[in-house]
């Protein structure tokens, strides 16, 4: 199955050190090294670690220096340059890489220096469209849904697959309701323009004037080159203005589990995904905690079917009038609650990824 040896090396490679920020790449990454059996990975760590454990408790971890835990330019440059002499001490590169406007110049730059070892590429989201027509396919590449398997397949990537993102069942079992008073909207997305929380200030808007009544969350992680502190303040004054107070504005959540499980909807409706994982694992994470989840209609999310409700892209409006009619039908909200575990077991459960990547790695490894 393997040459050499009986534990191949695999070398995963992301922007930056799996011990930075929650990013799509790290998430996703961190997972299959979790869950793929019979495999030595080399990873990126952060240096210094600030107190944070490892994600991965085998193989070998190479040190990024790194203070935030970012991907500035730096923590880029360290890694590429890290992982062009460590091609050379594995069997298989495993590539977990959004295709943004920096990745063209990478994928043509970067495939001379693999030292002819073989390449997977799995692609979290594709953040810059127009930038696939200038990319190198580095070998056989992963998407986590059909549409941006099609997109691939249109911009010249030959051999692409679809595997979609996992929950692990275990850390996010369905829960009840929360009994509080006045429901809780959680909002995620990105400070980037079109990211998402606009609009939901704008439903969130429409919802309390047409009376609504709840508490809004948004759980925002920042992106390198971003003052999330003026950004977060520059929300807060939004909010006021749209007439919706005590809005909390969150940054990493070190225990996203408890947060998930004291809230009622989730309200996720960006215009553009702007990098963000095909089908976010914060979906996910919701659906199989049993919270709905509102959507702006993206053909990234066509697999999870009727069990999120949809609004048109770009149209804040629709999705406030749905968080009415959700917030006040509580048979609405079990009906949804159930369908969103039930498709999370059905379509993303951690066994039917790990089989993808064991075969795929298989597949590669001969």
């Amino acid at each position: 199955m393997y040459p050499a040896r009986t534990c191949p090396r695999v070398l995963l490679l992301t922007s930056g050190p799996l011990e930075g920020q929650e990013g799509a790449d790290i998430q996703l990454a961190a997972t299959i090294a979790e869950t793929v059996p019979g495999v030595e990975f080399l990873w990126f760590t952060r240096w210094p670690s600030r107190g944070r454990p490892r994600r991965i408790d085998h193989g070998r971890a190479y040190p990024v220096a790194s203070w935030d835990g970012l991907p500035h330019v730096r923590q880029r440059m360290q890694v590429a340059t890290a992982s062009a002499v460590l091609a050379h001490r594995v069997e298989l590169i495993h590539a977990v890489l959004t295709i943004g406007a920096g990745y063209p110049l990478f994928s043509q730059l970067w495939a001379p220096l693999l030292a002819a070892r073989p390449v997977l590429h799995t692609v979290p989201g594709v953040r810059e469209p127009a930038a696939l027509r200038r990319c190198h396919p580095l070998g056989p590449t992963v998407a986590l849904s059909q549409a941006t398997a099609a997109q691939l397949r249109r911009a010249g990537f030959g051999d692409v697959r679809t595997v979609p993102p996992p929950v692990r069942l275990d850390r996010w079992p369905r829960r009840a309701r929360p009994e509080h008073a006045v429901p809780v909207v959680l909002v995620t997305g990105n400070h980037d323009p079109a990211g998402g929380t606009a609009e939901a200030l704008a439903a969130g808007a429409v919802a309390a004037g047409a009376g609504a009544r709840f508490r809004m969350v948004m759980a925002l992680r920042g992106r390198a080159g971003q003052d999330a502190r003026a950004l977060n303040a520059a929300l807060r004054a939004r909010a006021a203005a749209e007439g919706i107070t005590g809005v909390a504005v969150l940054g990493n959540i070190d225990d996203m589990p408890s947060l998930m499980a004291s809230v009622d909807v989730l309200l996720y409706i960006p215009r553009r995904l702007n990098g963000k994982a095909d089908i976010p694992l914060t979906v996910l994470e919701a659906l199989a905690t049993g919270r709905p989840v509102i959507l702006s209609d993206h053909p990234q999310f066509r697999s999870l079917g009727d069990a999120v409700l949809r609004s048109p892209v770009g149209d804040p409006g629709h999705a406030g009038r749905l968080l009415y009619r959700l917030l006040g039908r509580p048979a609405l909200w079990d009906a949804l609650a159930e369908r969103g575990r039930s498709v999370v077991e059905l379509r993303f459960g951690v066994d039917r990824f790990r089989a993808h990547y064991a075969g795929l790695y298989k597949e590669m490894l001969r």
